[in-house]
């Protein structure tokens, strides 16, 4: 790597999965191969078959999604890892965060596959089907989006869950909230407000028995000093230490993301790559919205692969 350029490698969560995902890396590269068959070895489940051919419902299930997104993204940057390509910092969305921890050497690729299965369950436990659920904002400001959440807070719980963009943030809470922070939001003058269809209020404090829970479930693994500095979803802050991360960990299931100001604080310490790394291109999407002026990949199959690892190579 030379030093006019700095990268950051960023990793997708939940919502990004789609059937044949992996599927080329798996056919075409050993060392995608090899991330699929520890995967099915570790959690004694055909993970890859999902992953290339679903049932799409049984993708869906968000202790099936978090395993198949984490191992497709892991595939596709042990290539990248063989290639000797290394960047300068790591950062993760939401369930992403895992991913970023592997690529920086804090966590193994198979405790962190069996780490997300279990997150995945006790979020799906924390909050019973359809009692909590998620809404977009598009085209209001954070202190706005707080003041909606604080009025609807009569119907229930509501907060904000994901700081997306500027003016993109997730909210999450109880339905009866959710839809009227949603009307409030419409009344407001949002250029959008939908609700999303997901199986619960993700990063908001009613997923509190999930941290709970994940804060046992970690006490299981080991986790090791990071050999490239992570950037977490909690504070916006770079992380290397063990008993940080963890409790990062903990806090970030029921906290919310702070993806934009993570981003920000990447470029101010002089990112000027970004390579998103996994199913989709949501994160290259939201950056755009962030800083225009930074440079973009993303690499889900075979095809990005090939187009992006030159210029990578040349960095």
């Amino acid at each position: 790597m030379s030093n006019q350029k700095k990268i950051a490698f960023i990793f997708p969560g939940q919502g990004s999965q789609y059937v044949g995902m992996g599927k080329d890396i798996f056919e075409k590269y050993s060392a995608g191969r090899e991330v699929f068959r520890q995967a099915d070895e570790k959690l004694g489940i055909n993970l890859s078959e999902m992953c290339f051919s679903g049932p799409e419902e049984s993708l869906k299930l968000t202790i099936n999604t978090q395993p198949a997104i984490v191992a497709t993204s892991v595939a596709i940057l042990s290539i990248l890892q063989e290639e000797g390509i290394e960047p300068d910092y790591t950062a993760g969305h939401s369930l992403g965060e895992y991913t970023a921890l592997v690529a920086a050497g804090a966590i193994s690729f198979t405790d962190a596959i069996q780490l997300v299965r279990q997150r995945g369950s006790y979020m799906q436990e924390a909050v019973p089907p359809g009692e909590g659920t998620m809404a977009a904002i598009v085209g209001l400001d954070k202190e706005k989006v707080e003041e909606i959440c604080l009025l609807a807070g009569g119907e229930g719980q509501v907060e904000i869950a994901n700081y997306n963009s500027p003016a993109q943030i997730v909210i999450a809470g109880k339905v009866k909230a959710v839809q009227k922070a949603v009307e409030l939001a419409k009344a407001t003058g949002a250029k959008m407000a939908v609700m999303l269809s997901v199986s619960g209020p993700f990063h908001s404090s009613l997923l509190k028995p999930a941290s709970i829970k994940l804060k046992e479930a970690l006490e299981m693994f080991e986790l090791q000093s990071t050999l490239i500095p992570v950037m977490a979803n909690v504070n916006a802050k770079l992380t290397s230490d063990p008993k940080t991360i963890s409790t990062n960990l903990i806090n970030q299931v029921s906290s919310a993301v702070l993806w934009y100001q993570s981003i920000e604080n990447l470029i101010a310490l002089g990112t000027t790559t970004f390579v998103e790394i996994g199913p989709g291109k949501v994160l290259t999407g939201l950056i755009k919205k962030i800083d225009k002026n930074v440079e973009m990949y993303n690499i889900e199959n075979e095809t990005t692969l090939q187009t992006v690892l030159p210029v990578l190579k040349g960095a």
